[in-house]
């Protein structure tokens, strides 16, 4: 006879692995179950940017609970997850820009999120390296980098130490109603069965507004001090949300390791995942026109991931419509690092019946639930 399961988690990325350790504290019995392995996918396709995004407030309530929660973690966190408030600087190449950088700085203070606007000179002393020419920028102090695939396995080896079993290398074939088939023939049986399975998550769930979005990602050689901050241009957010054309944005990121993370790039209706030459060349020369010296620098290894994007740019989170023993836990698109504590949380909160800090109605499934959000 299959044992029934309180959760059953589809998808070991960050988000999935997330529900799994909140929920595992919270004395839920939790299955995990990923075709490929812990950390994958999106996950290892992230830059790890924990971040408070101010785009919508809905968008913002959501990434500053999550990031709070980041920080509060941040103390138990191993080595290997790299955690570091190195902050972020937003970087404004011009007087308009500038502009939105004032804009931001307001609805940071609205927020009580610590931030200050730099002048050309105090950024050129922030970061000596960028083009001189630039306008300023703002740094947000308390912005943090991790390494994600490290802090998805730590999420699952908590979880495990609470009792959580994890199914990886099988495929899950079909899911609902409190059945999970995978595709060895193995059925489980769940209570609640969570879809945090990212881009994939619509294979598993009918109907639901989630699209594949393909960025790159390039890492150098160890080039310790070229850049100290989290850099991003002001620019971001408006290619980030382009609807269909291709994009790619000024998104530079220093590891401990003193090598360079370079982002970002967008892409719908990417045939696969395979590392495009063009799309490599656009990044690097939209990164050269802010940071010059990376022309110094040497490539050691680029590839790609794809991110679940919904319409409105929040993910879902909450109880599927059609089938009561499901739970969405997707669509983050570029955020899932961020993200993934407060979306743990708010599943955690609706399964116990609890008063979540943050309103979850701007991220319940049923806001969008149509037969074809793209159409």
């Amino acid at each position: 006879m299959t044992k029934t399961t309180d959760v059953l988690i589809i998808g070991a990325g960050i988000v999935g692995a997330a529900c799994a350790f909140e929920l595992s504290r919270e004395k839920f019995s939790v299955a995990v179950v990923d075709a490929n392995g812990i950390g994958l996918g999106a996950t290892a396709a992230g830059m790890g940017h924990i971040v408070a995004m101010d785009d919508s407030e809905a968008q913002f309530r959501l990434t500053r609970f999550s990031q709070e929660l980041w920080q509060g973690l941040a103390p138990q966190l191993p080595a290997d997850c790299e955690y570091r408030e190195c902050g972020t600087l937003w970087v404004a190449a011009n007087d308009q820009e500038m502009s939105a950088v004032q804009r931001k700085h307001r609805e940071y203070a609205n927020h009580s999120v610590a931030s200050e606007v730099l002048d050309s000179c105090q950024l050129s002393q922030a970061e000596p390296h960028l083009r001189s020419s630039l306008a300023g920028a703002l740094l947000v102090p308390n912005d943090a980098v991790l390494y994600p695939p490290c802090a998805a396995l730590y999420f699952c080896r908590q979880a495990q130490a609470f009792g959580a079993k994890l199914h990886l290398g099988r495929r899950v074939e079909s899911a609902g109603k409190g059945t999970v088939r995978l595709s060895d023939g193995t059925t489980l049986a769940a209570k609640t069965i969570i879809n945090a399975a990212g881009e994939l998550a619509p294979h598993v769930t009918p109907r639901i507004a989630i699209r594949p979005r393909k960025g790159h990602l390039v890492i150098t050689d160890r080039y310790p001090g070229l850049v100290r901050h989290q850099l991003v241009e002001l620019g971001y957010l408006k290619s980030a949300h382009s609807s269909d054309a291709d994009s790619v944005a000024f998104n530079v990121q220093p590891r401990p390791t003193g090598q360079l993370l370079i982002g970002s790039s967008r892409q719908y209706d990417a045939p696969d995942n395979r590392v495009e030459s063009h799309m490599i060349s656009r990044m690097l020369e939209r990164a050269l026109e802010y940071l010059p010296a990376l022309g110094n620098t040497s490539v050691i290894r680029s590839w790609t991931g794809f991110r679940a994007a919904t319409p409105d740019k929040l993910p879902l989170i909450g109880p599927y419509p059609d089938d009561s023993t499901v739970l969405l836990a997707a669509g983050h698109e570029g955020l899932g690092i961020t993200t993934s504590l407060a979306t743990a949380r708010l599943v955690a909160d609706h399964l116990l019946s609890r008063k979540s800090e943050i309103p979850p109605e701007p991220y319940l499934p049923s806001r969008q639930f149509v037969e074809s959000a793209y159409a």
